[in-house]
């Protein structure tokens, strides 16, 4: 049981929680916040509600199909942050792509589905 507990305790202390070349810098806050909704390339819909934006952190929702998830983020130098298995990137104004990383519970594999968001 001891031989668990160290190789748990090792991969956690071992383990990056931040790639080293991540920046964070100040956001606008009328760039990220609001409502935004658009669906993947596989027609499923999503949307994330993005509320106090206070220098490179927010407070984001995440709701697609059942799942719904909640999360402080940090906004990357490349105007973009990750909520769960999903990637945000602001890519101009009132306009995003958000990637999704699915994995199929049946054989276990791992796609990347993508889907535009507008602000609204």
């Amino acid at each position: 049981m001891s031989d668990i507990f160290s190789v748990l305790k090792s991969a956690y202390a071992a383990a990056p929680t931040t790639p080293a070349n991540t920046k964070y810098t100040a956001v606008d806050p009328a760039s990220f916040q609001g409502s935004w909704t658009g669906s993947y390339s596989n027609n499923q819909k999503f949307e994330l509600t993005i509320a106090n934006v206070n220098g490179f952190r927010a407070q984001v929702e995440y709701k697609s199909g059942s799942t719904v998830q909640f999360a402080q983020v940090l906004i990357g130098n490349g105007s973009s942050f990750r909520i769960g298995n999903s990637k945000f990137v602001l890519t101009g104004a009132g306009k995003a792509t958000v990637a999704n990383a699915v994995t199929d519970p049946v054989t276990g594999n791992t796609s990347l589905v993508q889907g535009n968001a507008t602000q609204g």
